[in-house]
């Protein structure tokens, strides 16, 4: 586990919505209330989980496991997926997205062997590019996919936020 002065993570309450949303609108990101709003309904579901990250009582990131896939081959196998880590950009770097990591894989690890987890092909991803096979993640062996559809060998495509590559980790002995 990873130690930050300050830093607690809980699940997602139902107020979090607005203060979260409003944290990302500061930085130019577009993240509504509505999208946090679901993000509830879902964890209150059981279809999600979510935790929130705050460092001193101030809002920093979040993650969300979502118990079903929507990747084909992590659903055919029953792996949850890791989605929209986010840690605000003046608290990286000190170690919350992987106390973050840390609290999802815990909570998978209750329920699966395995974690799943997707990265875009931007620069944008770039510290999650380098973040996951820190932590012992690995390519499904797949190659890149976009709307969670395979790439085939010589396919023009744009790279947008839906070009990915994945990786599962195990998190226990089957």
């Amino acid at each position: 586990m990873v130690d930050v002065p300050g830093l607690k993570i809980r699940s997602l309450k139902s107020t979090d919505a607005r203060v979260i949303s409003d944290a990302f609108a500061v930085i130019g990101w577009n993240k509504t209330v509505e999208q946090f709003e679901r993000y509830f309904n879902d964890q209150t579901q059981g279809r999600r989980e979510v935790f929130v990250a705050h460092v001193d009582s101030e809002f920093v990131g979040y993650v969300t496991v979502e118990w079903e896939s929507t990747y084909s081959p992590f659903a055919d196998k029953g792996i949850p997926e890791i989605v929209d880590l986010n840690v605000l950009p003046r608290f990286r770097r000190r170690g919350i997205g992987n106390a973050l990591l840390d609290a999802a894989e815990a909570k998978i690890a209750t329920r699966a062997d395995f974690a799943g987890i997707g990265v875009g092909m931007t620069p944008d991803y770039g510290q999650a590019q380098r973040i996951y096979p820190q932590r012992g993640y690995l390519p499904d062996g797949r190659g890149l996919t976009q709307n969670r559809e395979p790439v085939r060998h010589d396919q023009s495509i744009v790279v947008d936020d839906s070009t990915v590559l994945w990786f599962t980790r195990k998190l226990r002995r089957a």
